[in-house]
């Protein structure tokens, strides 16, 4: 995988990575190649975490770190490259300086920016490997369409509730990511990490396969990864299973005469975006308050998940869980305005758009930042989760 002369180790890095040097896998040459390597993170949150320390742990000479998030005190749950004294710190930053500390024999460039299609190619085309670990689809289908442009391996993972998935998508040698995945799910029906939860242990499992699988793509042994093969992961039931996977010779951006030759716009592809925008008005926390205080009729609709209600919610606001707001429109009254809710406004405003597209007559106003803007700005003892 890699071209030209491979560098040679110091004293104290051989004794660093004699466990690996001995393995007759790896070698001393597979430990230079490691050396040699670039691999990106995209997204160092929950699946970057167990990539980046056992990247470091391992020797992998240069990793970098895309993110433009900060380090929340909810984060710690699952994201174990950052630490409490890190909180409000940007996340490229704070696990810099936690593969430092592991390994100060490394370069840790980091990169404080969301990826797009705008800078993808760019920030992508210096590596050797990208790892896929964030949370949306319009980033996954961005990364890997990227990959396929600049022929690069892709290591993919993705987590939900209590199941995990990895693959290595590679263009030049088996399937890419929309081989396997062709169209993207309906919006707002396949929520993040933040809206749905996720088993705390699960990313360091799926993000130390991939990790696995990066390691062994560096060092040659690409006939023993996920190449073609999807892994998927219950967590709740502990069994793993495995699905092959097939190139599509259809493919829109990796078959013969693709139909993508450039990267396009993601979030009207995922349905984020709509062709004619529906426009979503907002209301305040402060604003609704007053509503309320001053008596007026109004429907509260709270669109989040019974889990999340019961931990908190607006008193007087109904739920009707996203999934279920286009069979219960009929009970939300039409003659009084309606503000609905969720943890942070996205899936509200997605509750809105898919009201407006089922001709509710009603008026409709998003509750801007959702709960945790009551949270903070109204009832400062409501629980944050």
């Amino acid at each position: 995988m890699q071209k030209g002369s491979l560098p040679n180790l110091t004293p104290d890095e051989i004794t660093r990575y004699s466990r690996h040097i001995i393995l007759p896998n790896v070698g001393l040459e597979g430990q230079k190649k490691l050396k040699k390597s670039r691999v990106l993170i995209v997204g160092g949150g929950a699946l970057g975490s167990p990539i980046g320390l056992y990247l470091a742990s391992a020797g992998v000479g240069t990793i970098g770190i895309a993110d433009f998030d900060e380090v929340d005190v909810s984060n710690l749950q699952r994201q174990i490259i950052h630490k409490t004294k890190n909180i409000g710190k940007k996340k490229t930053l704070s696990a810099k300086e936690a593969i430092l500390d592991i390994n100060p024999h490394i370069n840790v460039l980091t990169f404080d920016t969301k990826i797009t299609a705008q800078n993808a190619l760019e920030v992508l085309k210096d590596f050797d490997i990208v790892a896929d670990c964030t949370d949306n689809f319009p980033a996954r289908y961005l990364i890997n369409d990227a990959c396929v442009l600049l022929d690069k391996p892709l290591v993919y993972g993705s987590i939900f509730r209590f199941e995990g998935q990895s693959s290595v998508f590679w263009s030049k040698k088996g399937a890419c990511y929309r081989c396997v995945f062709p169209t993207p799910p309906s919006v707002g029906f396949a929520p993040s990490c933040a809206e749905a939860g996720v088993f705390g242990v699960l990313p360091g499992i799926i993000g130390s396969i991939q990790a696995n699988e990066i390691i062994k793509l560096i060092i040659g042994a690409e006939n023993k990864t996920l190449i073609n093969r999807l892994l998927v992961f219950d967590a709740w039931n502990m069994k793993f299973k495995e699905l092959r996977l097939q190139k599509d010779d259809n493919c829109p951006i990796c078959s013969k005469t693709p139909s993508i030759k450039e990267l396009i716009d993601y979030e009207f592809f995922c349905g984020v975006k709509d062709k004619e925008e529906i426009i979503v008005k907002n209301i305040s926390a402060e604003e609704l308050k007053q509503k309320i205080d001053n008596n007026e009729k109004i429907n509260i609709i709270d669109v989040r998940e019974k889990d999340e209600f019961d931990i908190a919610h607006i008193r007087g606001s109904r739920l009707i869980p996203l999934s279920e707001i286009s069979a219960r429109k009929s009970e939300i009254d039409i003659k009084i305005p309606t503000v609905v809710l969720c943890k942070s406004g996205i899936r509200s405003a997605y509750a809105i758009k898919k009201l407006k597209k089922d001709e509710f007559k009603g008026e409709l106003l998003n509750l801007e930042d959702g709960i945790l803007a009551w949270a903070r700005k109204i009832d400062k003892t409501m629980t944050k989760y």
